[in-house]
């Protein structure tokens, strides 16, 4: 089973995802060029992207955390964030990368030819599409209480809260459910005579 989720609704969203726990464990999800190149494969945005080193590795997650700190600078009501011009930067850097090539069969099969150049172009391309759209004022925190993953919420009624249920959404209803019979349960005891 994987450890990576794609519940954002945006690419650089998921891979902001990868470090989980950011004011807490600091969970790196993106640990080695292997991990990397499971991230790219079930992002889809790239079929083979040839040998990854530490090198790649580490441009990934430059990009990766400039996203998140842009992103999270320009969420509603938020403050802006020192190291957003460098943040910028980086991303507009990486927006002039080539994107990846699709190529299609006679069958429909879809081919994506690219190497980390192209994952970044496409990242990049994916955040400044996302940062100079409507989507950011849809943008949000989970409402975790750990959980520092970031998601468009496309929801009809604006309301949705969590990144994904299954992440956080179930853990806290169940944390709930807990907690309203612990308290039913006492005053049931402690009404008794």
């Amino acid at each position: 089973m994987s450890d990576f989720v794609f519940v954002s609704g945006r690419s650089c969203l998921d891979l902001a995802g990868t470090k989980l726990w950011r004011r807490s464990a600091h969970t790196e999800l993106l640990d080695s060029p292997d991990a990397l190149r499971q991230w790219i494969a079930e992002a889809e945005l790239v079929d083979d992207p040839g040998h990854l080193d530490g090198h790649d590795l580490d441009r990934v997650r430059r990009l990766r955390e400039s996203v998140y700190g842009l992103v999270w600078a320009w969420l509603p009501g938020q403050e802006a964030a020192t190291g957003t011009e460098e943040d910028l930067a980086r991303v507009n850097d990486a927006a002039r990368l080539p994107l990846p090539k699709l190529q299609m069969n006679a069958q429909g099969a879809l081919t994506r030819l690219g190497g980390v150049d192209e994952v970044l172009g496409a990242v990049a391309r994916d955040a400044i599409d996302l940062l100079s759209s409507r989507h950011i004022r849809r943008t949000k925190e989970c409402a975790g209480s750990d959980c520092t993953r970031l998601f468009v919420d496309l929801s009809r009624s604006g309301a949705r809260r969590w990144c994904g249920m299954a992440e956080c959404g179930n853990k806290r209803k169940a944390a709930d459910y807990r907690q309203r019979k612990k308290q039913q349960t006492s005053k049931t005891s402690g009404s008794g005579g």
